[in-house]
């Protein structure tokens, strides 16, 4: 029979993970305190909340979300990182940033974005999305290319026309200059 101040803290948990939208579980182990403190500043101004967990712990606390992870999944120091979606993105950058990643202290071992679960290969592939603000601007690119091609086509023309009309103003007043005679020379008798 699990104690009191386990049931509080899987309780306290669920109610927190309830509203998240991603979860990244993360191996913790290794770093000093100094390390993980950084580590949990950077998260935090993310929006990323980050607990270290018994194992035991995480695992019931996954099971009332309703998810079932692998035997071999949570051993070790466990730590769960959640959030909003975009807040497990930026987790799985932090994370899988070069100078984290070189230590070898930290690493995700499964996820979840959105309800579904997802592998450590998975999880960690989600440090290569674009940020909220790259996405935008992408998606703005691809709406207003089409139109700005349109536009610039259309702008073309008219003044495909005007350059059309000058370049023959400019060979006929050639052409009549060359025919007329020069000014000061007697016309032929």
């Amino acid at each position: 029979m699990p104690s009191l101040v386990n049931r509080l803290v899987v309780s306290e948990l669920a109610r927190e993970l309830a509203s998240a939208q991603g979860l990244l579980l993360l191996s913790f182990g290794g770093l000093t305190v100094k390390e993980s403190e950084a580590l949990r500043v950077q998260m935090a101004a993310k929006g990323v909340k980050v607990r270290l967990l018994r194992n035991s712990l995480a695992r019931r606390v996954l099971a009332e979300r309703g998810l079932r992870i692998a035997e071999g999944v949570i051993s070790g120091n466990t730590a769960l990182a959640w959030g909003k979606a975009e807040a497990a993105v930026h987790a799985a950058k932090i994370v899988s940033a070069p100078e984290i990643r070189k230590s070898g202290k930290v690493r995700v071992r499964a996820g979840v974005l959105e309800g579904q679960l997802l592998t450590d290969k998975d999880a960690a592939a989600l440090s290569e999305i674009p940020d909220r603000s790259t996405l935008n601007s992408m998606i703005l690119g691809c709406i207003s290319g089409p139109s700005r091609g349109l536009v610039m086509t259309l702008n073309g023309l008219p003044s495909g026309l005007v350059r059309v009309l000058n370049a023959r103003a400019q060979r006929l007043e050639t052409q009549s200059g060359a025919d007329a005679p020069a000014a000061g020379a007697e016309a032929p008798a």
